[in-house]
């Protein structure tokens, strides 16, 4: 071979290939036998306008201070906090399986205490809004 000719590419043979595929994984697949992606669970647009409509408000009381966002084969989840080092306070889940029985939503406290479950997720964070105070005057 020259100096002239365009470089090879060296191709790598079926026992180098079957070796490199051993220690490599495919986190997008959901199980192993089917090969195909599994289906997130996630918050649809609307839903996340809502949550973040109740975040914004309770964050301008100064009483949430950050949120996380997390999604699984099985749920989805909007977590809220008071400071970021802590658990969260709440957490808002959309749950797809329970949607025929109690509801895909629920909110659930600190303790793992379902505070509300139901359909529409306009009622179930209503929970979390903030009433009016009475005061004795």
């Amino acid at each position: 071979m020259s100096e002239l000719d365009p470089p090879q590419q060296r191709r790598a043979s079926s026992d180098e290939s079957d070796a490199l595929d051993a220690g490599v994984q495919d986190f997008r697949r959901g199980a192993a036998s089917t090969g195909k992606p599994a289906a997130i669970v996630s918050f649809s647009r609307q839903e996340l306008r809502e949550i973040m409509n109740l975040y914004g408000r309770m964050v301008a009381a100064g009483e949430w201070r950050d949120y996380a966002l997390d999604f699984t084969p099985d749920e989805a989840i909007f977590s809220i906090f008071r400071r970021t080092s802590e658990t969260p306070l709440y957490r808002i889940k959309k749950d797809p399986k329970l949607a025929r029985r109690q509801g895909a939503y629920s909110v659930v406290a600190i303790g793992g205490l379902v505070m509300k479950r139901g359909h529409d997720l306009a009622r179930v964070i209503g929970v979390l809004e903030r009433g009016p105070k009475l005061a004795l005057v």
